[in-house]
């Protein structure tokens, strides 16, 4: 008899499940187990370095090798377009926010939607141009935001100015090298010792990165136009609002075809959201985006 009223329930709640899945709630179980991914948002508008089609490649294979959600939203209706990034909404459920603007004017509700992503204390990357991520007139009341690279990553605030944040020419590329005090940090792991970039270096010192920052990697401008310093072109911090920072002046289109710099940023991507750096590299990624320059 108990046998049998225990065959009965098993029977019973199989059909339940059953039941359950003709009634769509097993994919709404599916669709829990993938909010529980992290979200990443990629916020791209930068005139020159293509942006916007470099990130979407490298959002494509963290979904398909890593198993993050990506979102990547871009300046419309393109890159030379700097007064509108629809979807910034989007922001508001992400668990990590990459940048890579350059001089954006940006309405106050789309300015507002990213200051309170910075100012929520989550993760946030930038590349590049970002340290000049927009460019107000003077007196608008927004001005204040063309400095938001160095509250925001400890990158200088703004182009030029008192930071004399500027460049080695566009004939010029970078020699990418580990510091080594710094080649334990999981950011590294697996990341050539030097390697050679397209970018041609950024200034940032003596003033920038900010004090408190841990430089991770050095550049020497390769036919500068004028005398050149090496200078940091990768760090971390942690901003003011509490939030991990990874920066990198590097960007230019080809870097992202090079594998060391590859690994960089994906490793960049999982230390930033709290999660173990891969120590097995799937090999050289797929990104290939020739350097399109201002149009």
């Amino acid at each position: 008899m108990k046998c049998n009223l225990r065959l009965g329930l098993i029977v019973l709640l199989q059909l339940c499940l059953l039941s359950f899945s003709s009634w769509g709630i097993t994919p709404q179980l599916k669709e829990k187990s993938k909010a529980k991914k992290p979200l990443i948002v990629f916020v791209a508008g930068d005139h020159e370095y293509s942006g916007e089609s470099t990130l979407p490649l490298l959002a494509e294979i963290l979904e398909k090798n890593y198993g993050f959600r990506t979102k990547v939203l871009k300046s419309f209706p393109d890159q030379n377009a700097e007064k509108n990034i629809p979807g910034l909404e989007a922001l508001a459920e992400a668990d990590l926010a990459v940048f890579f603007l350059r001089w954006r004017l940006l309405p106050a509700d789309q300015v507002a939607m990213i200051d309170a992503y910075v100012k929520s204390g989550k993760p946030v990357m930038g590349f590049r141009t970002s340290t000049h991520s927009f460019n107000y007139p003077k007196g608008d009341p927004l001005e204040s935001y063309n400095a938001w690279a160095e509250s925001t990553f400890g990158a200088p605030p703004g182009w030029g100015g008192k930071s004399k944040h500027t460049h080695y020419g566009h004939n010029a590329s970078t020699d990418a090298s580990v510091i080594p005090s710094a080649s334990k940090h999981p950011i590294l792991t697996g990341v050539a010792p030097s390697f050679h970039v397209r970018s041609w270096l950024y200034r940032v010192l003596p003033d920038y990165p900010s004090k408190g920052t841990e430089w991770l990697m050095m550049g020497k401008a390769v036919n500068p136009d004028k005398t050149a310093e090496d200078q940091p072109i990768a760090w971390t911090w942690v901003n003011p609002y509490k939030g991990r920072v990874f920066f990198t002046t590097m960007g230019h289109p080809e870097d992202f075809s090079v594998e060391p710099f590859q690994r960089l940023i994906v490793n960049a991507i999982h230390w930033e959201l709290g999660k173990k750096v891969p120590k097995n590299w799937v090999g050289k990624l797929d990104i290939n985006v020739p350097y399109r320059g201002m149009k």
